[in-house]
């Protein structure tokens, strides 16, 4: 159990290193950085190794970004095995609609509470 909580800061800190480090000595925008993220997330779930990464680090490689990633690549291979081919568009929407929708709920229900303000440059 320690050594879990170690490897999960380990891992979770290298991915917010590498967030850093693109935003500092790239052009990337935010958006493109979450972009690649989440698609680096499903390669490595393609791949298969996003699962022993997910074993070794737990939260430190679900949460980030590529976990939501690793998420969409593991509900479309579970969907491709149980229906073939139509699993590829029904996998992804299935695994990461729980994540969706509460994203959607709590980000309305923010905007409902708290007055947001224009960013000034």
């Amino acid at each position: 159990m320690p050594y879990q909580l170690i490897f999960s800061f380990l891992v979770g800190g290298l991915f917010c290193v590498i967030a850093q480090l693109l935003i500092d000595l790239t052009n990337l925008t935010p958006a493109r950085i979450l972009v690649f993220y989440v698609s680096a997330g499903v390669l490595l779930g393609a791949l298969g190794i996003y699962e022993p990464l997910f074993k070794l680090a737990g939260c430190g490689a679900s949460v980030p970004l590529i976990g939501f990633g690793g998420n969409i690549a593991k509900g479309m291979v579970e969907a491709v095995d149980a229906e073939g081919a139509i699993g590829i568009l029904k996998g992804a929407f299935s695994a990461a609609s729980a994540g969706c929708a509460a994203a959607l709920l709590f980000g309305y229900s923010a905007a409902l509470i708290f007055k947001g303000k224009p960013k000034r440059a």
